[in-house]
């Protein structure tokens, strides 16, 4: 049976901050995942409010929205893009603003490894 020498130039604690890194890439992944996720929740809350709070209603202002963006020409559909990106960045600042103190891991889920 052959037994591997182990690699110059790795021990202990680089394995610790390659584990480190790894799991603060996957935190960063998680934490714009789910920023997103809340962004585009307070879209549809917001024409679930408008329809009044009920299904028909969202759906009303839905197809309400959709047909008059069909019908629209080409500027004016450029003009609602731009809306919905500055929008869309805006809630997302918000939201970022308001979970700053998940951004980076805790420092005790960092001794855990």
């Amino acid at each position: 049976m052959a037994t591997t020498a182990p690699i110059q130039g790795t021990n202990d604690r680089t394995k610790r901050g390659r584990g480190f890194a790894f799991y603060l890439a996957l935190h960063s992944v998680w934490f714009a995942g789910t920023t997103v996720l809340l962004t585009w929740g307070m879209f549809v809350l917001f024409f679930l409010a408008i329809g009044g709070f009920s299904l028909d209603g969202l759906m009303h202002q839905l197809n309400n929205l959709a047909s008059r963006y069909v019908a629209a020409d080409p500027s004016r559909a450029t003009s609602f893009g731009h809306v919905l990106a500055v929008t869309h960045v805006l809630l997302t600042g918000a939201i970022v603003f308001f979970r700053r103190h998940s951004i980076l891991p805790s420092n005790r889920s960092a001794r855990r490894g």
